[in-house]
């Protein structure tokens, strides 16, 4: 089931909301049951028989996160670093055979002689999210820095909470710790996540739809001409970041809706002065989890030169792998990896302080994030190489731009544009600052009526549209 279905918006979601709201505040158990029932039945519409890999994961996770605790509380250090590595590497080995075993089979049958039986599975969907997030969890406990959970179902909750369980954000359990014990909801919380989701939802049905047309038809091209080839780039980095900070607007807004506040996962990265800027903004929880339990540990910037460059190589390596069973993917993490380490070397964070080549810089940085975003798109590492060359010395058959570039698609990637840009902040924190901050949050509320229509009118004539990160 995705957010944006006639399903989910006009049954699933309005149901489970009326019965959460019907169950007493302080009746939070039995709220956290609902949400539960409502979790693993959201996840059963798309994946019926991988809700009892999730249900085996969680479970696992939950045993093992109790006896490190008590291992921890023995003094049982020698024990407790035991399960801690059984259990990561049992998660890890769990995502690792569904994400990359037919990959691997794939490699070894095109490279060798032999002729393995490639497993006909699919990936189970938010298999990535899930692992990480309840991985984080046990590692936290091992770490002492937070609190077993006692109770299965609430950290079944805290892992399979529909609003973030397929796509994210990876959220820390101290985050929400608390929040599966007491919450209350308001009319103020519920009017603001109701607002939040349809600006999430417009986001993606109507801008990252619009620009995904436009990416298709470009690298669908078998010889794309430069101008294509730009227009396309483009229109990609349009869809990919308003298909997913879409989601995780959606995601925001839905758990505001039940009473959870959940972080944020994007901040307008596209106005990023620098590539480490850039993934201070994008997928923010991703960024710092693997800082957290990967680079911090491995030493950090702690341990000389060389070793900073190692670790950062090999988180982005990773990062890129997380993704998806692809060298495409490994190569987005190694040139955003280069990336930072040319900025390290050179002094550019130097250059991003003044405001004066601030422009020349967002620049740069925009441009490096979409020629990454062109190999993370591309089939093959062969496709993605011939789409940059294309960018810049593309003499492909002429295509008709104008059969493309209809009015509504010029509108919808012109707003994209401004979106992408902190102008909504800005406009709001004009309007605090001359005392018409109501005004404005009066106006945002209004302009959802006509974005949730014609979300709908766009949602009855359009066929099914996962999230670009349901595939990871």
């Amino acid at each position: 089931m995705v957010f944006s279905s006639a399903v989910f918006l006009f049954v699933f979601l309005p149901a489970v909301w009326l019965v959460h709201t019907l169950i007493p505040a302080r009746r939070t158990g039995a709220r956290n049951v609902l949400l539960c029932l409502a979790s693993l039945l959201f996840y059963a519409y798309g994946e019926p028989v991988y809700i009892l890999l999730m249900l085996g994961s969680v479970l696992l996770n939950y045993l093992a996160a109790v006896l490190i605790g008590r291992a921890a509380e023995r003094g049982r250090e020698r024990t407790r670093k035991t399960l801690t590595v059984c259990a990561v590497v049992l998660n890890l080995g769990i995502l690792g055979f569904f994400k990359y075993v037919p990959w691997l089979v794939s490699l070894t049958n095109a490279h060798t002689p032999l002729a393995l039986p490639v497993p006909g599975f699919v990936m189970p969907i938010g298999i990535s999210f899930y692992t990480f997030q309840i991985l984080s969890y046990v590692l936290d406990v091992s770490r002492g820095e937070a609190q077993v959970q006692r109770s299965f179902l609430k950290l079944l909750l805290y892992i399979s909470f529909f609003p973030q369980l397929i796509a994210g954000p990876i959220v820390s359990y101290n985050d929400i710790r608390a929040q599966l014990t007491e919450r209350t909801t308001t009319l103020e919380g519920t009017a603001s996540g109701i607002r939040r989701f349809i600006f999430g939802l417009s986001k993606k049905l109507l801008i990252s739809n619009t620009a995904a047309v436009l990416a298709d038809a470009a690298f669908g091209a078998d010889s794309p001409s430069a101008p294509l080839a730009w227009l396309g780039a483009f229109a990609y980095c349009i869809q990919i970041y308003f298909d997913f900070s879409g989601y995780s607007d959606m995601a925001v807004g839905l758990a505001s809706l039940f009473g959870f506040r959940i972080g944020e996962n994007f901040n307008y990265p596209y106005s990023a002065v620098s590539i480490r800027d850039f993934w201070k903004r994008w997928h923010v929880s991703l960024t710092n989890w693997f800082r957290s339990y990967v680079y911090i540990p491995l030493g950090g910037n702690r341990k000389g030169g060389a070793r900073t460059v190692l670790n950062r190589y090999l988180v982005f390596f990773l990062t890129g792998f997380w993704h998806g069973a692809n060298f495409t993917y490994i190569l987005w993490g190694l040139w955003h990896g280069t990336l930072m380490m040319f900025e390290r070397v050179t002094g550019f964070e130097r250059l991003t302080e003044k405001k004066a080549l601030r422009p020349l810089t967002r620049l740069y940085t925009l441009l490096c994030a979409a020629l990454g975003f062109v190999m993370f798109r591309a089939e093959s590492v062969g496709r993605g190489f011939s789409y940059i060359a294309a960018m810049f010395a593309g003499h492909g058959s002429p295509v008709d731009l104008g059969a493309l570039l209809t009015p509504w698609t010029v509108v919808i990637l012109l707003c994209g544009a401004v979106l992408s840009a902190p102008v909504l902040p800005g406009i709001r924190r004009l309007a605090e600052r001359t005392g018409r901050a109501e005004i404005w949050s009066g106006a945002e509320y209004v302009l959802c009526l006509p974005l949730f229509a014609l979300c709908v009118m766009t949602l009855a004539s359009s066929t099914f549209n996962p999230f670009i990160y349901y595939i990871f």
